[in-house]
């Protein structure tokens, strides 16, 4: 499927962050004309990702987050969220409801958060190397005329 437009961002692992890459993950979307509903799954599956590299990556420190998107043809979205932080010995187990390796206020509903709000969840993890999650969601693209009445009908 061939790609209509790409992105690629990168910033240190500091929780101020988090806002920003979803921030900037919701700019670059917008130019699909999500729906509001759309946009909020994807800012909160993004946010859910970004929170699980800084907690959980670079506990011991701060570390690079990348942050890749790409919209294919027909409103398909793969967003890539990565870092080179000490990665997860078990996914299968990591994706488990209310599994966390941090006690605390952590509840270890990331990845089912994530698994919720997107069409389809991937993750793929190397020890001492880092995690990659992949995160898809289709936006559904209206007609053109729709559009245009819409507009017609904000301009009044």
């Amino acid at each position: 499927m061939k790609t209509e437009n790409e992105m690629n961002l990168s910033f240190l692992s500091y929780s101020a962050n988090e806002s920003f890459a979803r921030a900037a993950t919701a700019a670059f979307i917008a130019q699909l004309d999500p729906t509001i509903d759309e946009l909020a799954d994807i800012k909160m599956a993004v946010s859910e990702a970004v929170t699980n590299c800084i907690v959980h990556a670079y506990r011991d420190g701060i570390g690079q987050v990348y942050i890749q998107i790409k919209i294919y043809q027909a409103g398909r979205v793969v967003i890539k969220v990565k870092d080179k932080g000490c990665g997860i010995p078990n996914v299968e187990q990591a994706m488990e409801p209310l599994y966390t390796t941090v006690g605390g206020e952590r509840a270890g509903l990331g990845f089912a958060v994530m698994q919720s709000f997107m069409d389809k969840i991937k993750v793929t993890s190397k020890i001492g190397r880092g995690t990659i999650v992949t995160l898809e969601k289709n936006i559904i693209r209206r007609p053109l005329q729709n559009q245009a009445a819409k507009q017609a009908e904000q301009d009044g």
